[in-house]
């Protein structure tokens, strides 16, 4: 995903001369080309992430289009207060690029686990919250954000992430995309568990029918597409790298409770805790349940018991 978020915004800079990206002190070789091209729009803060946030509003408020950069704990968490008080309290189109969402860092150890972002960002009011589902996305969301002009948090994977998309798909912020077809459940996934809900179907398809949804803006929740498959399926669940509180397992529930709809619900998601073994992304999310065949084991698990209830 990081080179597809370069490549997008190297586009994007060289249509609007307002774009300007500022990294924490990370990434210099894929962000070669883009400040050779853009000389004077390419800025290393250092590792000082709370100050990359006021330097990036202070620009917003002057009629640049930043674009900032770091491993997402340091991009979010780290300057929390900075986001809420600069970007999003005085509205400006600041864009934090969060690289290394779930366990994509993980054998850096839990200080580079990204499991709380997502639930930190949707809380912020005037922000919007946009993990794209694979590389083909990532690009893609970069382009929408060129109109976009709202403090949004870009949630990437890292370097290796798979293409799921055969072809470009329409993208539109807030507007999640149907992957595939299905009515006995719905696969709602966010970000980089995409992939995994596409096999997760796959190895249901015989027994379970399973429509997928990549629901890749959080924040704000594409509404018209979850009354949807509320109508069309029995079931909904959410798959998501991130913990299952506040992040969008949390956001759908919290929709359905807002619409006094009493339907069926799971959520995939890591659980309360801090990991203290290190690994690497595919073996922490075997441990913490979220591989393809751990999922379709308990969705039909819990298909099979709404049956027999």
């Amino acid at each position: 995903m990081r080179n597809a978020f370069i490549r997008g915004l190297t586009s994007l800079a060289a249509a609007d001369p307002s774009v300007v990206f500022l990294t924490a002190d990370l990434g210099y070789k894929i962000f070669d080309d883009f400040a050779t091209r853009f000389p004077g729009r390419f800025m290393n803060a250092g590792v000082a992430e709370s100050n990359m946030v006021g330097v990036a509003a202070g620009l917003a408020l002057g009629g640049f289009r930043p674009f900032i950069y770091s491993i997402v704990p340091f991009a979010t968490l780290r300057c929390f207060e900075q986001i809420r008080n600069d970007v999003c309290y005085n509205h400006v189109p600041v864009t934090i690029v969060g690289v290394g969402g779930g366990y994509s860092y993980g054998p850096n150890g839990p200080t580079h686990h990204a499991l709380e972002d997502i639930a930190a960002m949707r809380s912020l009011p005037n922000m919007t919250v946009i993990c794209p589902g694979d590389p083909v996305e990532t690009e893609l969301a970069v382009a929408a954000l060129g109109a976009h002009r709202e403090p949004t948090y870009l949630r990437l994977g890292r370097a290796g992430d798979p293409v799921v998309h055969r072809e470009p798909p329409q993208f539109q912020i807030g507007k999640a995309i149907t992957m595939r077809s299905g009515s006995d459940c719905t696969l709602i996934s966010t970000g980089g568990m995409l992939p995994v809900a596409m096999e997760a179907a796959v190895l249901l398809a015989n027994d379970i029918s399973c429509r997928v949804v990549s629901m890749h803006t959080v924040k704000p929740l594409d509404e018209v597409t979850l009354s949807e498959c509320c109508r069309e399926t029995e079931a909904l669940f959410t798959l998501e790298e991130h913990s299952r509180i506040g992040g969008l397992g949390s956001a759908v529930g919290e929709w359905l409770s807002d619409n006094n709809l009493q339907f069926p619900l799971h959520s995939f998601g890591t659980r309360d805790s801090f990991m203290h073994v290190s690994g690497s992304q595919e073996y922490l999310r075997d441990d913490q349940g979220l591989s393809a065949p751990r999922i379709a084991a308990r969705i039909a698990a819990q298909l099979s018991l709404a049956v027999a209830c």
